[in-house]
């Protein structure tokens, strides 16, 4: 998955520099007579990375605003025109002042046009034009973009591999950056946990009915990778799958949706009511006097009281209470002689310990 990635920006680095080559020496070869050379292949190869930078921001404008722009230029245009029709009209056709006034007219105009298009591009309503352009905002909106830490934690393949998610899954270069510094520190705990991210990755990228997009999408000025997913999810309009609880308040802070797989996890954990008989192990003495505790299959806790002499045994308990937490569920419950079930009639009667209201009696 990384070799791919690393691939593209590669072909991506090939492709312009070769651009901005031929460029540079066809300005050369074209010159005007009284010109020399390198002074215009240096021009031709200014005009080739300038229309590679305009590129790179032009990839980053969604539909709409791209329109707004075209349009915005074109308006811009004519009213330049028409200004300098109108001077024409009154002034000297031949003279430099007027000139000069028509190209800065031109100029203004068209940045003008330009700035206030783009700003008002998103009011643009393209599913107006028959659907021709009206799928753009539905498709990156069913994107979902993966963070690293979700990635390392492995849950998201099994939960594709299940159908639920729609849409391609976006994974950014910096994130595919950051998961091979990971795989590459010193650190072995570290590293296993970078290559297993790369593993999941290409799990991920084998399974038919997922699609993972990798993107180049990138924001220099911004150092945070968590900052970084923010952006990129508010330039595509789409969710951030994550389970991070710091990136998930900040992007709720900044207008992001997230989709967060631990509160996933929790919200899938097995529904109990108070009343109920459950069947746990003890595992440890609790922090309270007499208390036993016991987690079940997804790792929720329970906490039993009068059950810290049933520790290393598998004992039924009346639950009490069910406490829901930002960190997960935990489980009350109360363990009692009368509710455990009768021993098969074969088995060895097994003499239950005396209660310790009954020792202190006898003490």
């Amino acid at each position: 998955m990384f070799a791919q990635g690393a691939s593209e920006v590669l072909d991506f680095i090939l492709f312009r520099t070769l651009f901005i080559v031929i460029l540079g020496i066809s300005a050369g070869y074209f010159r005007p007579p009284d010109q020399p050379f390198w002074s215009a292949a240096l021009m031709g190869a200014a005009l080739g990375l300038l229309a590679i930078v305009a590129e790179r921001r032009i990839e980053r404008i969604t539909l709409k605003r791209l329109i707004g722009v075209v349009f915005g230029v074109v308006a811009g245009l004519l009213c330049a025109a028409l200004v300098s029709l109108v001077l024409s009209q009154v002034g000297n056709p031949s003279s430099n002042g007027l000139r000069l006034t028509e190209v800065v007219c031109l100029l203004l105009f068209a940045y003008i046009g330009a700035v206030i298009g783009a700003a008002k591009g998103d009011l643009l309503n393209l599913s107006a034009l028959g659907g021709l352009f009206g799928n753009e905002a539905e498709v990156r909106r069913d994107q979902k973009i993966l963070d690293t830490s979700v990635i390392i934690d492995g849950r998201i393949a099994d939960i594709a591999d299940t159908g639920f998610f729609d849409g391609a899954l976006v994974v950014p270069q910096f994130v595919l950056h950051e998961l091979q510094m990971v795989a590459d520190s010193a650190d072995s705990m570290k590293r296993n946990r970078g290559r297993r991210g790369l593993d999941i990755l290409q799990r991920l990228q084998k399974m038919s009915h997922v699609k993972v997009q990798i993107v180049s999408e990138d924001f220099p000025q911004v150092r945070e990778v968590d900052m970084k997913l923010i952006e990129l999810a508010r330039l595509y309009n789409c969710k951030i799958i994550t389970n991070d609880f710091n990136l998930n308040k900040v992007a709720h802070v900044r207008g992001v949706e997230v989709l967060n797989i631990n509160e996933l996890a929790n919200s899938l954990k097995p529904i109990v009511l108070p009343g109920e008989l459950m069947r746990v192990f003890i595992l440890k003495e609790g922090k309270e006097y007499n208390q036993g505790v016991a987690y079940l299959d997804d790792g929720t806790m329970v906490v039993v009281d009068n059950a810290r002499r049933m520790i290393s045994k598998t004992i039924d308990i009346s639950v009490t209470s069910v406490l829901q937490t930002t960190a997960g569920k935990m489980i009350f419950g109360k363990y009692d002689d009368r509710i455990q079930p009768a021993p098969a009639p074969n088995a060895p009667r097994q003499e239950a310990a005396p209660r310790r209201e009954q020792a202190v009696g006898e003490g």
